[in-house]
C-alpha cells in the first residue's frame, strides 16, 4: 500500500462547508493515520463545485496545515459535480496505446461540452461480456476550467497539485482499502453540503455514477427562511442537542421533509440501474458525507431500498494512535474523512 516517503501526497478534500486534510505513514504497526483535521469555509465560499472566493479558501488551507503542523507539501485533491462526466463506453477492442490516441473521437459523442474545454482519461475494464470484438472502458472528463481553478487554488495556498482524483474514486478507494474481500453490488453514496454522488459496484467495478444538487445545506437553507436566522445560527441550531428557537419536534420535521426527497433520489438512481441490469440487486449501501450520521435517514434508505444501510469508516484499516486522536471524535467525523482518506491513499504517478 505504501511507497517511499519521495511519493508520499497528503489527501486534501476541498469541499463546499469544510476542508479537511489527512496523512498517512508506514509504522512498525503497519498502515496509521499520521495527521488528520478539518477546517470550516465561509459560506458562498465555494458553491457547486465552483471556487467563488479563491482568497479565502487558500487562506483557510493554508490555516488547516499551520494548524494540524503539516510539513509536506505535495497533496492529491479530487473534483465532482456537473463539471465532470463518467461514463462506461464500449470500443472496439485496441492497444491501451492506440486508444490513447483515439480516445478523444471515441469520446466527443458522449461528452456534453465541447472536446477542446476538457480533459480526458481512462480506464480499461476489460472485454464486453456481451461482444467479444469490445472492451468496455471507463471515460473520465472534466472541464479544463473548474481543473485549472482548483490546481492555481492550491498553488496558492503554497502546496503542489500532483494528482487530481474524482470524487466518486476517491471514495471507492477507502472503501475497497477497508473492504478487500466484499463481494456483492454495494451503492457508495456520499451526501456533502450542496451534493450528492452515488457510486455503483458491480463484480468490483464502477457501473453507475449519478451526482444531484442535494445535500446536508438543505437543512440549513429550510431553517433559514422559516426561523429568519443566519446559515451559521442554522449550522449551531443542527448540531445543537437543545436548539433555540425551534422545538426539538420542528427541528425533526424539517430534517424528515428533506431525508425523505433525498431517499425518493437515491431510489429513482437506483431503479435506473435496476433496468440496466434486470437480474441484479443492491443489497449494501455504504454511506459517507455529512450527511452519514443523520439516522433517521439511514433508517428511511433502509426501508426504501430494501438494502443494509450503515456509515464508512475510513479508518478501519489503519492504526490509530488514541494518545493522538480521539476515538469518539474520529468515530463521529469519519464519514466526513471518507473521500480525505481515500485522497491520502495516492501516490505521485500512481493511476
Amino acid at each position: 500500500m505504501f511507497f517511499g516517503k519521495k511519493d508520499q501526497l497528503v489527501g486534501l478534500d476541498i469541499g463546499s462547508r469544510s476542508i479537511k486534510v489527512a496523512e498517512l505513514a508506514e509504522t512498525k504497526k503497519g498502515p496509521s493515520l499520521k495527521k488528520f483535521g478539518l477546517i470550516d469555509l465561509a459560506p458562498g465560499a465555494i458553491e457547486e463545485g465552483l471556487v467563488r472566493d479563491p482568497k479565502a479558501v487558500a487562506d483557510s488551507i493554508r490555516e488547516l496545515f499551520k494548524l494540524y503542523n503539516i510539513s509536506e507539501q505535495n497533496v492529491a485533491i479530487s473534483i465532482g459535480g456537473y463539471s465532470v462526466i463518467v461514463k462506461k463506453i464500449f470500443v472496439p477492442s485496441i492497444a491501451e496505446e492506440k486508444l490513447q490516441e483515439t480516445i478523444h473521437l471515441e469520446a466527443e459523442q458522449y461528452i456534453p461540452f465541447d472536446i477542446s474545454d476538457v480533459n480526458l482519461d481512462f480506464q480499461i475494464l476489460g472485454e464486453n461480456e456481451h461482444n467479444a470484438s469490445q472492451m468496455a472502458v471507463l471515460l473520465v472528463a472534466a472541464k479544463k476550467e473548474m481543473i485549472n481553478d482548483y490546481v492555481q487554488l492550491v498553488q496558492m495556498a503554497g502546496l503542489n497539485p500532483c494528482t487530481i482524483d474524482v470524487d466518486a474514486f476517491a471514495l471507492q478507494n477507502i472503501f475497497e482499502i477497508n473492504h478487500q474481500d466484499y463481494e456483492e453490488n454495494v451503492a457508495l453514496i456520499d451526501i456533502g453540503a450542496s451534493k450528492t454522488s452515488l457510486n455503483i459496484l458491480k463484480a468490483k467495478r464502477s457501473v453507475f455514477m449519478r451526482d444531484v444538487s442535494l445535500g446536508c445545506a438543505q437543512i440549513n437553507q429550510k431553517m433559514v427562511s422559516l426561523l429568519g436566522c443566519s446559515f451559521e445560527e442554522a449550522e449551531q441550531i443542527k448540531l445543537s442537542d437543545q436548539p433555540d428557537g425551534i422545538s426539538p419536534e420542528g427541528l425533526r420535521d424539517i430534517t424528515s421533509a428533506i431525508v425523505t426527497d433525498w431517499c425518493t433520489e437515491i431510489r429513482r438512481a437506483l431503479d435506473f440501474f435496476y433496468s440496466t441490469y434486470p437480474d441484479e440487486q443492491v443489497k449494501r449501501i455504504v454511506l459517507s458525507g455529512g450527511g452519514a450520521n443523520i439516522a433517521e435517514f439511514r433508517d428511511l434508505l433502509a426501508v426504501e431500498t430494501s438494502a443494509d444501510v450503515a456509515a464508512i469508516n475510513p479508518f478501519a484499516s489503519y492504526y490509530v494512535d488514541d494518545e493522538k486522536f480521539d476515538p469518539a471524535y474520529l468515530e463521529k467525523i469519519g464519514p466526513q474523512a471518507a473521500i480525505c482518506m481515500g485522497l491520502a491513499n495516492r501516490r505521485v504517478n500512481d493511476k
